[in-house]
């Protein structure tokens, strides 16, 4: 699973869910265009960061407490597939300047 993360609207990088975790790498124009990190954590550069827990920076833009059992059952995501329900909530009205878009063909 993958998904386009974007900084006010423009493609900073991608993001997947592997089978070791998660990694997020920025996309080459964002980093040759000069673009903000997403996070202080997370400085551009070419390399993949790799986690085996999705990134705090996205952690952050999902609910928390009962907002977020009500998204859960809702949406039909259980509530520790952090990826799905950060998927299907944090692509448009965030807080702040992200925003992750699903990646609906493998081959974008």
């Amino acid at each position: 699973m993958k998904a386009l993360v974007k900084y006010n609207k423009t493609l900073a990088g991608i993001l997947e869910k592997t089978s070791k975790g998660y990694a997020f790498r920025y996309t080459k124009e964002y980093i040759e265009f000069g673009g903000r990190p997403i996070s202080i954590t997370m400085l551009p550069s070419k390399g993949p960061f790799e986690s085996k827990y999705l990134f705090p920076v996205f952690m952050n833009l999902l609910s928390e407490g009962s907002n977020k059992k009500l998204q859960c059952r809702l949406l039909k995501i259980a509530e520790t597939d952090y990826f799905s329900l950060l998927l299907a909530t944090a692509n448009f009205e965030t807080i702040g300047p992200l925003t992750i878009e699903p990646i609906q063909n493998e081959f974008e």
